[in-house]
C-alpha cells in the first residue's frame, strides 16, 4: 500500500474517533443503533458512483478462529505484526485497538470512489484515489467510554462545520486532514476528501446508494458462503472500475478496446475470504454476460489426476482443450492482437511441418494435466524436478502421427530417438548422449497418452508404484472441500515446493526468519473453477494451514 494512503487509514481511525468525544452527549441520547455491522447496512450510506466496496468483518471471534493455525514463530509473527500495527496507528496516544475500540467497533466499509472531476490531477497515485471509510457502531456506552479517554488527546486540531445538517469535523494532525460525520448514530464516516462524506451525507438523506445499485444489490444480498467471514469485496460494474483504476496513475496508458471488450464480459464481482477449520478459503463469483461471454468450463471427474505419482509436487488439471481453442481462435477475429499471436504461432510450426490448429490442439478433448514432479536422476540431477503432462483422447490416430512428426524435428536437432520398455508400456525417448532421456512420451491406454520431460519422469508415470497422487493425504487436505462438480484443480504441495524455492531463490542460503516462518505453516494450496451456465463462474482458492500444535 502506497505510504501516503497508509497514513491516511492509520491516521483517520484515530483523527476520525476522536470526534466521538465531540458527539457522545447527543450519541447517548438519541435511540438504538441501526444496521451497523453489516455489508448491506453500510452500503446504503455509501454513495451510488462507488467504484467498489471492500467490507472487513471486526468480529473478533472470526479473527481469533485464524491464530490457531501456523507454526510458533509464525503465530509470533503475526502477534508482532499486530503490535506494530497498533503502534503506528495509535503512536503518542496510548490507545489499543483491542481494550479500547474493538468492544464498539462494527464492520469497517472501504468504499473506492471515482477521482474528484474539480480537483486537479496529482502526480502521485496514491493521492489521486478517493476514499471512503464507513465504520460501523455497535455499542454505543462503550463507544462513549473510548470518547472520554480521548477528551485528553492533545495531537489533533478539530474545525467543525455543517453541511445539510450534519456535522462535518476536519480533523487535522501531522499529515493532510480527515473529515469525520457521525450519521444516525450508527455509522462514523471517514475520508481523506470533503466531498466523499458531502456525498455520503446526500446519499443518507435520499440520495441513491451502493446497496441500490444496479448488480450492487444483487452481489450485497446473495454474498459468498464461507464461514468466519474476514472479508468481502463488492465490484457492481467490473469493466468500469477496472478501467476508472487502471487511470488513476499518470503513468498509466488508456486500455485499449480490445482489453476492454474483454473485460465487458464480466458484469459484476463479488468475493470472500474465510477461516474454516482447515485454513483460508477465498471464494468468488463472477456475474457474466452470456452474449459476450462465449467460455463456458467442462466439468471434469478428475480421474487423470491418478495418473500421476506421489512425487507430484504441483498439478493443473482440466479438460477440453480442443474446445477452448476452437473459442480463442473465433474470438479472435474480434481482437487483432490475439489474431496476430495466432497467426505467428500458425506460420512458425509450419516450417516443421506442424499444422498448429490439427496436430497439436485438434486431438485435445477429454482431460488433461500437467504435473510438476520430483526427480535427481539423470538430466534432471541439478534442477530436481521434471514435468509430465498426460492427455486423455478420442482420436488416437491424429495424436499419433503428432508426435511422429515430433519425433522426426528431434532427429533433425541431432537427438537420439530410441524405443524402451518402461513396465509394459512402450516408450519413445528422445536422448543426449552420456545424459540420457530429455524427452519420452507414449501410451498409457487406449485413449490417454503422456509426454515426460526427463527419464526419470517417464518412469514414475508409465510404470507408477504405490500410490497415486489423488490418494495422498496432502492432496485430499488440499483440494477434498472444493466445490464439486467442477473444471479441474490447482495443486500445489508446500511441503515439497519449499526446498525448491530454498535452492533457487536464495541459492541454498537459509530463507530469512519471516519467509520461513510463513511458508513451514502452510500445508498446501488449491483452486478450481467451475461454470453451472453461460451467466455464471465461480472460483474457489483453498490454502490449508498447519495447527498450531503441529
Amino acid at each position: 500500500m502506497p505510504k501516503d494512503k497508509s497514513n491516511f487509514l492509520g491516521f483517520a481511525v484515530v483523527a476520525g474517533l476522536v470526534v466521538v468525544g465531540g458527539v457522545a452527549a447527543y450519541m447517548y441520547l438519541k435511540g438504538g443503533i441501526g444496521d451497523s455491522s453489516s455489508p448491506l447496512g453500510s452500503a446504503k450510506v455509501v454513495p451510488s458512483t462507488a467504484l467498489m466496496a471492500t467490507y472487513v468483518n471486526t468480529d473478533s471471534q472470526s479473527w481469533a478462529k485464524l491464530k490457531q493455525f501456523g507454526t510458533s514463530q509464525a503465530q509470533e509473527l503475526m502477534t508482532k505484526g499486530l503490535q506494530d500495527l497498533n503502534q503506528e496507528v495509535f503512536s503518542e496516544s496510548q490507545i489499543s485497538y483491542e481494550q479500547d475500540i474493538q468492544p464498539w467497533i462494527g464492520g469497517v466499509m472501504i468504499a473506492v470512489l471515482p477521482p474528484n472531476p474539480t480537483k486537479p490531477v496529482q502526480t502521485n497515485p496514491s493521492q489521486e484515489s478517493n476514499i471512503l471509510l464507513v465504520v460501523g457502531i455497535k455499542d454505543k456506552v462503550n463507544a462513549l467510554n473510548f470518547a472520554n479517554k480521548l477528551k485528553g488527546l492533545k495531537t489533533v486540531k478539530i474545525q467543525e462545520s455543517d453541511y445539510k445538517g450534519e456535522k462535518i469535523i476536519e480533523s487535522q494532525g501531522k499529515g493532510k486532514p480527515t473529515y469525520t460525520v457521525v450519521l444516525n448514530n450508527s455509522h462514523l464516516l471517514l475520508a481523506p476528501e470533503r466531498k466523499a462524506v458531502e456525498q455520503a451525507i446526500d446519499t443518507f438523506k435520499g440520495g441513491d446508494s451502493f446497496a441500490g445499485k444496479v448488480g450492487a444489490n444483487e452481489i450485497l444480498g446473495a454474498g459468498v458462503d464461507v464461514k468466519n467471514s474476514l472479508a468481502q469485496i463488492y465490484i457492481p460494474d467490473y469493466a468500469n472500475t477496472v478501467q476508472q483504476l487502471a487511470g488513476l496513475s499518470s503513468q498509466s496508458r488508456q486500455l485499449p478496446p480490445s482489453t476492454l471488450k474483454q473485460m465487458q464480459q464480466v458484469k459484476s464481482l463479488v468475493a470472500a475470504v474465510g477461516v474454516d477449520d482447515g485454513g483460508l478459503r477465498l471464494k468468488a463469483i463472477a456475474n457474466l454476460d452470456p452474449e459476450l461471454s462465449k467460455f463456458q468450463y467442462q466439468n471434469t471427474p478428475a480421474n487423470i489426476v491418478g495418473q500421476f505419482p506421489t512425487e507430484t509436487f504441483a498439478l493443473v488439471s482440466g479438460q477440453g482443450i480442443s474446445e477452448s481453442w476452437k473459442t480463442i481462435t473465433e474470438q479472435s477475429q474480434e481482437y487483432p492482437e490475439i489474431k496476430q499471436g495466432i497467426e505467428l504461432a500458425r506460420g512458425q510450426l509450419k516450417f516443421v511441418n506442424i499444422d498448429l490448429d490439427q496436430d497439436i490442439f485438434s486431438w485435445m478433448n477429454g482431460e488433461f494435466a500437467v504435473g510438476a514432479i520430483e526427480s535427481k536422476q539423470g538430466v534432471l540431477a541439478n534442477v530436481g524436478f521434471g514435468l509430465g503432462l498426460v492427455f486423455d483422447t478420442s482420436d488416437r490416430a491424429t495424436a499419433t502421427n503428432t508426435f511422429s512428426k515430433l519425433d522426426e524435428i528431434a532427429k533433425q536437432q541431432s537427438l537420439t530417438v530410441a524405443q524402451r520398455k518402461i513396465g509394459d508400456k512402450d516408450v519413445t525417448e528422445w536422448q543426449i548422449p552420456q545424459q540420457g532421456a530429455l524427452v519420452a512420451h507414449g501410451w498409457l491406454d487406449q485413449d490417454t497418452v503422456f509426454l515426460a520431460l526427463g527419464g526419470a519422469i517417464a518412469d514414475s508415470i508409465a510404470d507408477r508404484k504405490g500410490e497415486s497422487l489423488n490418494n495422498t493425504d496432502s492432496f485430499k487436505v488440499v483440494t477434498g472441500s472444493l466445490q464439486k462438480p467442477n473444471g479441474g484443480y490447482f495443486y500445489l504441495d508446500m511441503d515439497k515446493t519449499k526446498s525448491l524455492i530454498e535452492k533457487f531463490a536464495t541459492q541454498g542460503s537459509p530463507l530469512p526468519p519471516e519467509a520461513e516462518a510463513v511458508l513451514s505453516s502452510i500445508r498446501g494450496f488449491g483452486v478450481t473453477v467451475n461454470s453451472p451456465n453461460k451467466s455464471t463462474s465461480q472460483m474457489e482458492m483453498f490454502l490449508a494451514l498447519k495447527s498450531g500444535n503441529k
